[in-house]
């Protein structure tokens, strides 16, 4: 009986020490900031435009807007406004920015603060935040008019532009390989825990995409080895019409899709036909 008083004290304490781990460090296992570019835009051959967006206390975001090489097969009247997802930072995104590009798009890629070169603190609030700051900044700026920008998000970016076609106007919305909530991501990775007590972070995409009133294009890999396809299917069973489903094949990270014409076709008859 004493031994196993003590290994159930040894359980509960060792429960009780990750528990307090995983709420004290919820922010470093969430977001995954990269600082250094392993390239720029220039890299391949692509034109673009540093923007830098001063905010208060010497903190500033930072992103690229990059003009279609091909101005014959441009889509010249849509923008596209690129949210990532958590780790790295946009020079890890230039393959899908030559993507973008090859079918005609103009596109404007952000880091939220503390990624690349994007200073400043980290929150859900804030990633929310600088999303809105780039949107603005294209309204401003470039005299884009809203009902002309699709907001695409990949993974944590998805979160990111629910929550801000929940707040502006645009054109659509492109949501690929995203979840439902942080709630539900963290339930998926640490099942015996109570992470619906201590999560800070809520990301609940699943409540807020069934108040949009935009047309949304939800993609999303049976193969995606971090973010259940099951999240995208709920994502988009929530969705109010016009909607559209797309699957892709392979892992999280694997970004050969890109490379299928019928991903591309795809977001090229989606932002087309919503045009007509």
């Amino acid at each position: 009986m004493k031994l196993l008083f003590y290994i159930s004290l040894g359980a509960i304490g060792i429960f009780v020490t990750i528990t307090l781990y995983l709420y004290f460090n919820q922010r470093s296992m969430i977001f995954f900031p990269y600082k250094d570019f392993i390239a720029t835009p220039n890299h391949l051959d692509l034109k673009y435009e540093d923007v830098v967006i001063p905010l208060k206390n010497n903190q500033s975001i930072h992103g690229w807007y990059i003009e279609p090489t091909d101005t014959i097969n441009s889509n010249s009247d849509k923008v596209i406004l690129f949210c990532h997802g958590n780790a790295g930072n946009i020079s890890h995104r230039l393959p899908t920015l030559q993507f973008l590009n090859s079918i005609g798009f103009k596109t404007l890629i952000f880091d939220y603060r503390g990624y690349g070169q994007s200073k400043g603190e980290l929150s859900e609030e804030s990633v929310y935040q600088d999303a809105e700051y780039f949107y603005n900044w294209l309204i401003n700026n470039k005299n884009i008019k809203p009902e002309n920008i699709v907001i695409f998000g990949r993974s944590l970016g998805g979160a990111v532009a629910i929550d801000l076609a929940l707040k502006v106007a645009c054109h659509s919305l492109i949501i690929e390989s995203s979840f439902t909530s942080a709630a539900d991501m963290g339930k998926k990775i640490f099942p015996f825990f109570p992470i619906k007590y201590i999560l800070k972070y809520k990301f609940d995409s699943i409540s807020k995409v069934e108040k949009l009133k935009r047309p949304i294009l939800i993609i999303h890999s049976p193969d995606d080895d971090i973010i259940p396809y099951e999240m995208g299917e709920k994502l988009y069973e929530k969705a109010s019409q016009p909607k559209r489903f797309l699957k892709i094949s392979g892992l999280h990270n694997d970004l050969s899709y890109l490379n299928d014409p019928e991903y591309a076709r795809t977001i090229q008859e989606f932002v087309g036909m919503l045009s007509e």
